[in-house]
């Protein structure tokens, strides 16, 4: 399999565990202060992936030469879970992950500014598909709500966190310097630690940890190990070989696999009119996904 082909499946794997952080999310975040349950996921996640990268091989010393890369892509991803947190106190779950596919045109952007990656007019029209997909379902399918612009705060504060993870895309090519995946995913969920860490010290303190109920503690064991660490490395690893905007494409599934998480969790299914705009976002994926030549 070709490292193009691998960073396709790192991708799609990416989205379903993605998609859990939403439902679950939505179930911990009124129990926790966002800030507090990230910067403790990231110091799980960061031990994690430092295991793994012992286990294969070790981390060498010259992987840390200028940390303070590490400490700007662990600040943009630790700042993404954040904003997302918060917005789930009040965003349903599948018009979160929806906001999320916003991601993308987003990331293009950053692509062309940073990397001058260019964006062909299928590319363009799948960003178009996609948008339109996610305003129809962010506005719950609601025309009267759209012409208003009746967005909800939480989606609002979530869009905030979606710049950032699309700022984050190119940045990791930019500033990898020949580290692998792991090494380099494990350089920033420290760095994602320590932001976070001092960022929202007094919150980690102040929570009542024995005393959370359960499925925070589901939801921080969930994000720590499969939405932080395990994907942080898929991620790492895709961005190595695939362009910013086609990375982020994958986040166009995320809608459907909330849909499948929810129906899982038994929080029932959306309206099938809600559906046409998840249908939309799975089009836009196939664009994004077609070889250009």
């Amino acid at each position: 399999m070709s490292g193009v082909s691998r960073g396709h499946l790192a991708m799609l794997v990416f989205s379903a565990l993605v998609a859990g952080s939403f439902s679950l999310g939505s179930l911990a975040a009124n129990h926790i202060a966002p800030v507090a349950l990230n910067a403790v996921r990231f110091v799980l996640a960061a031990a994690v992936i430092g295991g793994v990268a012992l286990a294969w091989g070790g981390v060498p010393r010259a992987a840390f030469r200028a940390p303070w890369r590490y400490l700007v892509l662990g600040g943009l991803f630790g700042f993404y879970f954040v904003m997302m947190f918060e917005g789930l106190k009040t965003a349903p779950p599948v018009s979160a992950s929806a906001v999320f596919t916003l991601t993308p045109l987003m990331a293009a952007g950053f692509g062309y500014l940073l990397l001058r990656q260019h964006m062909t007019g299928r590319m363009a029209l799948a960003m178009f598909c996609g948008a339109v997909g996610a305003l129809w379902v962010i506005f719950r399918a609601d025309l009267g709500a759209l012409m208003a612009f009746e967005v909800g705060r939480g989606e609002v504060i979530y869009f905030i966190g979606c710049a950032a993870h699309a700022l984050y895309a190119p940045m990791v090519r930019m500033l990898n310097r020949g580290e692998n995946a792991v090494v380099f995913a494990f350089g920033t969920m420290l760095g994602g630690a320590v932001t976070l860490m001092g960022w929202g010290w007094q919150e980690v303190v102040a929570t009542d940890w024995p005393g959370l109920p359960a499925i925070v503690w589901i939801t921080l064991v969930y994000t720590a190990v499969f939405a932080s660490a395990a994907t942080t490395v898929l991620l790492q690893f895709a961005a190595l070989h695939l362009p910013s905007s086609k990375v982020m494409a994958y986040t166009y599934l995320t809608p459907t696999w909330v849909i499948g998480w929810e129906f899982f969790l038994d929080n029932g299914l959306p309206g099938p009119l809600v559906v046409i705009g998840v249908a939309l976002t799975a089009v836009a994926l196939l664009l994004l996904l077609k070889n250009e030549h």
